[in-house]
């Protein structure tokens, strides 16, 4: 059974008939799992950082990494004996927005800090991913999808006329 996240959502579980994906661009995933637990989960954040008052904040991703992690405690993991893979953060329209190296930024300092071993991430880029997890055993895949960067049209000028109008 296939279990779909989208943003802001997340998914565990310990069965071993389960797989969990979602789809990302500037967004980015951490995939968590206990090996000797044999549970796991992803979540999928939007934007990790949030700026209220001009002042910065990481709270919209904590809560997230936490309650992914919290749930996976519920299921018999150890915090110490959690491992990860990170995915997405990309850079979908060029110079437009730092979302996505921002999301990327905030997922392997906040593994970091934690003490969570990043095992393997697909980061960056400019393009959006595919992913699917195995809770049970950390397997992933991830199929990166090469068309999707996005290029910024300018509206065409209106037809000069003489302002009449037929019909």
């Amino acid at each position: 059974m296939n279990l779909v996240i989208t943003q802001g959502e997340f998914q565990t579980s310990a069965d071993p008939a389960v797989t969990i994906s979602t789809l990302l661009g500037s967004c980015v995933a951490c995939c968590l799992w206990d090996p000797i637990a044999e549970v796991g989960g992803m979540n999928h954040i939007l934007l990790a950082s949030t700026t209220c008052n001009a002042a910065k904040s990481d709270l919209s991703g904590i809560n997230a990494m936490e309650l992914l992690i919290n749930d996976l405690l519920k299921m018999g993991a150890s915090r110490t004996r959690l491992l990860a893979k990170a995915f997405g953060g990309a850079q979908m329209i060029k110079g437009l927005s730092e979302i996505g190296p921002s999301n990327c930024a905030f997922a392997t300092n906040f593994l970091a800090m934690e003490n969570i071993e990043c095992v393997s991430s697909s980061l960056g880029g400019t393009v959006s991913r595919n992913v699917v997890f195995t809770p049970t055993t950390g397997a992933a895949r991830v199929k990166a999808h090469h068309t999707t960067e996005i290029e910024i049209i300018p509206p065409a000028a209106p037809a000069r006329g003489n302002d009449l109008e037929l019909f």
